[in-house]
């Protein structure tokens, strides 16, 4: 293939094909590199995702824990009051059921 024009031979084509087989197999291995380079980056943001979604489950869970306690305490509360009203009626009622003492 010295000139354009020249017709090639069996020996040009055979050149040719192992010049493309060799950019063939470049072009394989650069893209197989790629692609690994991507997956590692790709499994490392996902890493990164997962830690952050965790972090804001375990604050939710922490203010959801708080919320809980501090209902848990107001309904205590509430029952000791509600059991002191119970009481003070109890005695009103007792009272107010007793016959005179004369």
């Amino acid at each position: 293939m010295d000139t354009p024009d020249a017709p090639a031979t069996r020996a040009d084509l055979a050149q040719a094909r192992d010049e493309l087989k060799t950019d063939v197999a470049q072009l394989r291995n650069e893209l197989k590199t790629d692609v690994a380079h991507l997956r590692d980056e790709l499994v490392e943001h996902m890493s990164e995702i997962e830690t952050h979604l965790l972090k804001a489950f375990y604050t939710f869970a922490e203010s959801n824990q708080l919320r809980l306690k501090d209902a848990e305490n107001n309904e205590a509360a509430l029952r000791r009051r509600v059991g002191v009203i119970e009481d003070r009626l109890f005695e009103v009622e007792k009272r107010l059921n007793m016959p005179p003492a004369s």
